[in-house]
């Protein structure tokens, strides 16, 4: 098999060989049915398989009572911290709290003032990127998709460090926080890069301002007259430290202590963090939900209709309307039953800056979906009564574009805020793990004989059309 031409081409000359195989690498659902087989890791109950202890967070959603999963307010604390309290303070005593949640989650305990000030200002001192790399690694290799951009140039920045591949707990701090400090720097000069490759405009690279926290740093430099209000930058803020950390069973933060338990390099492990995060079962939802929000808005004439909205969420998920999917995107979480807390902060702040910013039709149709597709989910058989709430990704997209944010840095926002979460679990699965993780695969189909090349029987025919003139 001779391949040559476009990827369409490719794909559509595979198409036979793939019809092939499929009956051979197939797997009948029914196989999954030994309750030895904890299929993605998930109990019969839906509930998590405990692989490890942490002490870095708690993810609270249901109780268990008599090996019952039961509803609960949810909950999320940060080294046993109520994230609800330090956004609270944050807000009370009006000043940024990412880079505390940054030392709290790295070092395991609230800094002083002093110490907040100085780790705040080594942020700043690391946030330019090494001599070169824009250059050599972001401009020359531009990439449609941010998110890929992120985990190349986190592996590329393995080759700037005189130390990479030194596990000690110095050296992976060290590591840690010039991934922190960078990691919103590459992520806005990607998509800079993006935006004049890709869709034919111009770029341009604002240098750090000193004296900015994270937040304020990077609508600064995202933005071309580089203004922001400050209700702008503490919105951020929040969305920062709501993202940046949620257990070590979510899939990225997972993929993480996975690839650390073998003991590579922080870069190798953090870029199969940010490969996970792509996705859009994981922190690629956000932007799914803004995508779900424009078909609701073509799809709705009166905001206010209920009846109108629920026929509509019905459609989606009969795939009839949407992407196709079947989903409703913003809706349900592995482990948020009654309530994600991170979902109820971000839409009681964002509900104020809606209205500044005229998107209080928009903020109505997310709450809309909010009350009502819980219901619509149970009437269908989708969910379990009292199970279903909607979760973080439902209000966070719509921040981000209350912003002025571009679709395309949702998710690598996710990103910059989930990096202290992964590179604190990564410290802790070295320090404290030490034994690779190892799952087991049930192997079916027995043993199967050799068969002489000669006696070989394809069950498919080899037309010129998907071999042309290459037999």
């Amino acid at each position: 098999m001779v391949l040559s031409g476009s990827n369409s081409q490719l794909n559509e000359r595979l198409k036979p060989y793939c019809e092939d195989c499929r009956s051979h690498i197939f797997i009948e659902p029914s196989e999954f049915a030994d309750p030895s087989i904890k299929r993605g890791l998930r109990n019969a109950d839906g509930t998590g398989v405990v692989a490890g202890v942490t002490k870095i967070s708690d993810v609270h959603g249901y109780v268990l009572k008599d090996g019952v999963k039961l509803p609960d307010e949810g909950r999320l604390y940060y080294r046993g911290i109520d994230v609800r309290d330090i956004i609270y303070n944050c807000t009370r005593e009006n000043r940024f709290g990412f880079e505390e949640v940054v030392w709290l989650l790295l070092f395991g305990y609230l800094p002083t003032s002093y110490q907040l000030d100085r780790f705040a200002k080594l942020l700043e001192e690391l946030r330019e990127l090494p001599d070169g790399f824009v250059e050599d690694m972001i401009i020359k290799a531009p990439s449609p998709d941010i998110m890929n951009k992120l985990g190349r140039s986190v592996l590329a920045l393995y080759s700037y460090d005189d130390n990479a591949d030194e596990i000690s707990l110095e050296n992976v701090f060290r590591q840690s926080i010039e991934l922190v400090a960078r990691i919103s720097t590459i992520a806005v000069n990607a998509y800079q890069v993006k935006k004049r490759y890709y869709d034919h405009k111009s770029l341009f690279f604002h240098p750090p301002i000193p004296g900015l926290s994270v937040a304020e740093n990077i609508l600064s430099t995202m933005r071309i007259d580089r203004k922001f209000t400050h209700r702008e930058a503490m919105l951020l803020d929040t969305s920062l430290i709501l993202h940046a950390e949620h257990g070590g069973g979510n899939n990225s933060t997972f993929a993480c202590r996975v690839v650390s338990s073998s003991a590579t390099d922080t870069y190798s492990a953090i870029a199969a963090a940010i490969g996970s995060l792509k996705g859009p079962r994981h922190g690629g939802a956000n932007t799914k939900v803004i995508e779900m929000l424009d078909h609701i808005k073509a799809g709705v004439k009166d905001y206010n209709d209920d009846e109108e909205i629920s026929n509509f969420l019905r459609l989606i998920l009969q795939k009839k309307a949407g992407d196709g999917s079947g989903l409703i995107y913003g809706i349900g979480h592995a482990v948020y039953t009654k309530s994600d807390p991170r979902a109820d902060i971000l839409k009681k702040q964002a509900g104020d800056l809606a209205k500044e910013t005229g998107y209080t039709d928009d903020m109505k149709l997310l709450e809309a979906v909010e009350r009502l597709a819980p219901c619509i989910l149970t009437d269908n058989g989708k969910k379990q009564s009292g199970s279903v709430c909607a979760n973080f990704d439902l209000y966070s997209g719509i921040v981000y574009r209350m912003l002025g944010i571009p679709p395309e840095l949702y998710t690598p926002l996710f990103a910059v805020a989930r990096m202290a979460g992964w590179c604190a679990h990564r410290i802790e699965e070295l320090m404290t793990c030490n034994r690779i993780i190892r799952p087991a695969y049930k192997t079916l189909g027995g043993v199967v004989e050799y068969t002489p090349i000669s006696d070989r029987v394809s069950t498919f025919t080899y037309s010129q059309h998907s071999e042309g003139n290459n037999k």
